[in-house]
């Protein structure tokens, strides 16, 4: 794997405070304000759900990486993450991440292995490190036997 990686984006400007968000090889998505600004729009992908959704996504791809590096048997990953915005004293600005990650596990012997991998995927995510924004988890194992 090479040591630099590049990510190309483009913004279009469509109507109001609206835009479409795209890349050379990605679905084209809409984004815009979010409601709780002026003129901002409801049920739209805004700038705080991408930067949220971004460490929730690379905690996930980070802990896949490294399950699958481990061997671990595992049934189901799921998440939630809430972002949190807050006038500081520079302006607004995203304080903090929260993601709850769920994984379910076939037998009680792994939870501490799962619990541990998710900690480690939580220290080596790379959106979270790139971010000035404090993000944290609070993981939770369930055993489902079977």
């Amino acid at each position: 794997m090479s040591d630099s990686h590049t990510y190309t984006t483009h913004v279009e400007w469509t109507k109001q405070k609206r835009a479409a968000l795209s890349s050379p090889t990605l679905p084209t998505i809409e984004v815009a304000t979010p409601p709780n600004f002026p003129g901002g729009h409801e049920d739209i992908w805004s700038p705080e759900h991408l930067y949220t959704a971004a460490a929730e996504a690379c905690l996930m791809t980070t802990f896949l990486s490294m399950a699958e590096r481990a061997e671990l048997p595992f049934k189901s990953y799921k998440s939630e993450a809430v972002g949190t915005l807050e006038k500081v004293e520079k302006g607004f600005q995203m304080t903090k991440i929260h993601i709850k990650p769920t994984v379910v596990v076939s037998d009680q012997a792994l939870q501490e292995k799962t619990l541990k991998l998710l900690e480690k995927a939580e220290k080596y995510c790379l959106i979270s490190n790139s971010m000035k924004t404090v993000v944290t988890i609070e993981p939770v194992v369930i055993v489902k036997e079977g």
